[in-house]
């Protein structure tokens, strides 16, 4: 007997939504920087624990960071991420922080109000914080009366992530078996490449660019011994251009570098990476673009 389910991880952004589901899948499908709002899609990660035909699979949507928009893009991932609430059979909700102190997470706590789903309280980031502002959050967010289970935990060291599974597996209920129990995600290899550009990209680039990149790959070509790819790098001002490429095109080097050894190892093969910067002004306010970028319901 197979027991399945779907369940959606929410939060504000940079609370390591993306780490959490790495940690619990066992490998990295979801990209992961400490810049906030790294997830822009639904990423999908498959948990299967299956013998002789018996077992759980668990189907996470790892969902963008949800804040305050100030664009189109920003409407598109907030949108994104309410919209798992009544799509899945349990909600994740990541904090690192106290309900009381307000901001994004009200938000967050006043749609998971309207929703009669299972909730999950995880409070991520037990490593950086004390005993003391552990149960304060704890005790916080107890009083909501929100959440079935309140569990701490660190995604990157982690601590209590089998817990996290446990809780969810206890809430699974019999159904089918969704995805080949080896698969640990559905989205297929060219998107992943284009989200590791994307990170690199993320992890080389000052402050005030990233939220303002994006990626779209204009060639994928598989081989035995080689695959070929040719990606677009989006950005929306001239002088970001600039930043992105480097001194001597040294920045644009080395994101290509981390990112074509990366690809490398997830597609077995090897890799010719090329990198192209074009400036499209206010690209996260079009809708042709966005639609381009895959960005749409």
């Amino acid at each position: 007997m197979i027991k399945s389910g779907f369940v959606s991880i929410i939060g504000r952004p940079n609370v390591g939504k993306s780490t959490l589901l790495n940690a619990m899948i066992g490998e990295k499908i979801a990209i992961t920087t400490d810049k906030p709002q790294t997830t822009r899609n639904r990423v999908r990660g498959i948990y299967s624990e299956i013998e002789g035909g018996s077992g759980y699979q668990i189907v996470f949507l790892d969902t963008p960071g949800v804040t305050r928009p100030r664009n189109k893009l920003g409407e598109f991932m907030t949108r994104t991420a309410i919209n798992t609430l009544n799509e899945v059979d349990v909600i994740l909700f990541l904090t690192d922080d106290t309900h009381s102190d307000g901001g994004g997470d009200d938000f967050i706590a006043e749609k998971l109000a309207d929703t009669r789903t299972p909730k999950l309280l995880i409070i991520n980031k037990m490593d950086k914080m004390g005993s003391e502002r552990f149960r304060k959050i704890y005790e916080d967010y107890e009083k909501t009366g929100l959440f079935d289970e309140l569990i701490g935990t660190s995604a990157v060291s982690g601590e209590n992530v089998p817990v996290v599974l446990d809780a969810l597996k206890r809430r699974m209920k019999e159904g089918p078996q969704y995805f080949p129990e080896t698969m640990a995600t559905d989205h297929p290899e060219r998107f992943i490449a284009c989200e590791i550009i994307r990170e690199k990209l993320l992890m080389y680039l000052d402050d005030e660019v990233p939220h303002g990149v994006a990626v779209e790959i204009e060639r994928y070509e598989e081989g035995p011994a080689l695959t070929k790819i040719s990606a677009l790098i989006y950005t929306e001002k001239k002088s970001h251009k600039g930043i992105i490429i480097g001194k001597d095109g040294k920045k644009l080097k080395g994101v290509g570098k981390s990112a074509r050894t990366e690809i490398e190892s997830l597609l077995g093969t090897k890799v010719f990476l090329q990198l192209w910067v074009k400036v499209k002004d206010r690209w996260r306010d079009s809708d042709y673009m966005l639609n381009t970028l895959g960005y749409k319901e």
